[in-house]
């Protein structure tokens, strides 16, 4: 089938090369424009045509801003960015092209049905379901021999477009394309592509062929289940990953070896911190030194409070579903909340605390003089994590955020804005953390006036600006709700992390129509919230600050100072001291 509809595609792609190829201009990121032929000329034609170096080094082209294969024609007048591995949208390209080649290696050794097999941070993997068997560590070596069979054949990545009727005939054999298919695919056709003798479903875009993957290594297989669902499916997944030179994997193996030596759950349970166990999946049972440094955390964040105007709240941890149906998130957000009926209405644990503090400022008049209302909570969340997704403390269902919701006039963002700025490098300084800081503005489907999101994306730009560390624009990367500030630290071993959110929302106050009396005596004045968190999850914070240490805390922080001391006899002292009164008696 693929042989037939390709012969067709490369007819159709020769005659519109014949009879509808025009000139037209490609523009560089230098501004410089080159010549080009619409479904003819390739971004790898323009990037021989500016030095052969460059087009051996690049990954993938960017087209009008689109990832795009650097062999498949241009159709019009565009802009052209050629990409190498050390850009993250080529790493995540270099990554999903080599999770083809495993996909092809794990057919031809398994012969399984391959499902899903994207890029992921650090590699990539893929998952099989197996009628029988499964996959074990010593099958690595074998898969890895193959892969590297494969790079040699440098077969091409062949991309198509095929109608969606005709892929569920192709796909047939393997039900997990045909769920993709038919519950993912919204539009009459997609793509797939082809190196060797794999066919896969796939977006892409692709490297040119298998033999610009230069170094590959398997490292890690586990089990899993369809889509994360525990009444789904079983598969086995294979992790990998690659890079262009051997020097690259040498050093990411020594960043490995360095990292297991860190990793908090090995040091949690060395240095008795914490644990976890099977009745409560995802809930971390803190011992008394890992509970020490969980509210040493808490109280340093509290005694900032008390310099920077927070007031602290508590708030309910269970609410009836009506309250997230207002705020929205019961839409999107019910199937990661753990729900419950009570007297015949469905209630739910607070996976956040926003909507409560609504609700807060709600519950009477406010007025410009109260603004801006600073609300902390330290309140317990609940979020209903996949049982595969849980990892130590990094991903955990009951959790703790230092959140805090700021309430203000549209004229206050950019003070308060600067004030959270300097919040984040107060407490970040203490763990000794570098930081990388992203502007992300208004997306296409954005919710809102415009004015409103230009005031307020000025006012951050101006904050940022202020605060004098360098920062980028992360354009159309906001949340339709408000622009935001994205906020990264690097820990001792230069891994990044995302903990602190500094975020604008101007639709929860419309969804729980929150107004105040303004200067002028308007008593429908909209409030913005800023949406605050500098450590973000309390469990999440500790697990990086675990390996940034390395397990040796700063004196402040420090565990061993926590000491078990006995302040009185124990029960049974107690009544073999009695009963021998009594004998004297």
């Amino acid at each position: 089938m693929y042989n037939k509809l390709k012969a067709e595609h490369d007819a159709l792609l020769a005659e519109r090369a014949a009879n509808n190829s025009k000139p037209i201009k490609v523009t560089l990121p230098d501004g410089k424009q080159v010549d080009a032929e619409s479904w003819k000329t390739t971004p790898y034609q323009i990037a021989c045509g500016i030095s052969q170096g460059l087009a051996d080094n690049t990954v993938i082209a960017k087209v009008n801003k689109t990832v795009w294969d650097l062999d498949r024609p241009l159709e019009e007048d565009c802009t052209l960015e050629l990409l190498k591995f050390e850009d993250e949208e080529a790493q995540a390209v270099y990554w999903h092209s080599s999770a083809h080649i495993m996909g092809e290696a794990m057919e031809r050794i398994y012969g399984g049905c391959l499902c899903y097999g994207p890029p992921i941070e650090n590699g990539f993997y893929y998952d099989m379901f197996l009628e029988e068997g499964g996959v074990s560590s010593n099958d690595f070596s074998a898969l890895e021999t193959l892969c590297k069979k494969i790079m040699k054949e440098k077969q091409a990545f062949e991309r198509l477009e095929v109608k969606k009727e005709t892929l569920l005939e192709m796909f047939k054999y393997n039900k997990f394309k045909c769920r993709i298919l038919n519950e993912k695919v919204n539009t009459p056709t997609t793509t797939v592509y082809r190196c060797g003798p794999l066919i896969d479903l796939c977006r892409g875009p692709h490297v040119r062929h298998t033999g610009k993957i230069k170094t590959i290594k398997i490292h890690k297989n586990s089990s899993t289940y369809w889509e994360g669902k525990a009444d789904m499916e079983s598969l086995q997944r294979i992790y990998g990953i690659s890079f262009p030179d051997g020097k690259m994997l040498k050093e990411w193996e020594k960043f490995q070896e360095e990292a297991k030596s860190r990793d908090h759950r090995k040091i949690g349970r060395d240095q008795e911190l914490f644990f976890f166990h099977e009745l409560s999946p995802g809930s971390c049972f803190f011992l008394p030194k890992g509970a020490y440094i969980y509210n040493t955390l808490i109280e340093f964040i509290r005694s900032e409070y008390r310099k920077r105007g927070f007031q602290e709240v508590v708030t309910p941890n269970v609410f009836n579903s009506r309250l997230w149906m207002t705020s929205g998130h019961w839409q999107h957000y019910s199937d990661n909340m753990f729900s419950f009926e009570v007297e015949k209405e469905i209630f739910a644990l607070k996976p956040m605390n926003c909507p409560g503090h609504c609700l807060m400022f709600d519950h009477r008049p406010r007025s410009w003089r109260e603004l801006p209302l600073r609300l902390a909570d330290f309140g317990v969340l609940h979020r209903n994590e996949l049982s595969g997704a849980l990892t130590g403390l990094t991903r955990v269902r009951r959790f703790q955020q230092d959140d805090a919701h700021i309430f203000c006039a549209m004229e206050q963002i950019e003070e308060e804005i600067k004030s959270c700025l300097q919040f984040l490098r107060t407490v970040y300084d203490v763990f000794g953390f570098s930081f990388k800081l992203n502007l992300s503005t208004r997306p296409e489907k954005y919710l809102g006036d415009i004015e409103v999101w230009n005031q307020a994306e000025k006012q951050l730009e101006n904050s940022l600006n202020d605060f004098g560390e360098k920062w980028e624009l992360n354009p159309g990367d906001g949340a339709f709700y408000g622009p935001k500030i994205d906020i990264q630290i690097k820990d001792a071993i230069g891994r990044y992390h995302q903990c602190a959110t500094i975020q604008l929302d101007f639709q929860l106050p419309v969804r729980f129509n929150l107004t105040f009396v303004s200067h002028d005596g308007n008593d429908k004045t909209r409030p913005v919230i800023i949406h605050r968190a500098i450590l973000g999850s309390v469990e999440r914070m500790i697990a990086i600050l675990t390996e940034n240490y390395g397990g040796k805390w700063p004196l402040w922080l420090s565990p061993q100072q926590v000491m078990v001391v006995p302040v009185g006899p124990t029960c049974d002292e107690y009544a073999q001291k009695s009963l021998e009164k009594k004998k004297i008696f």
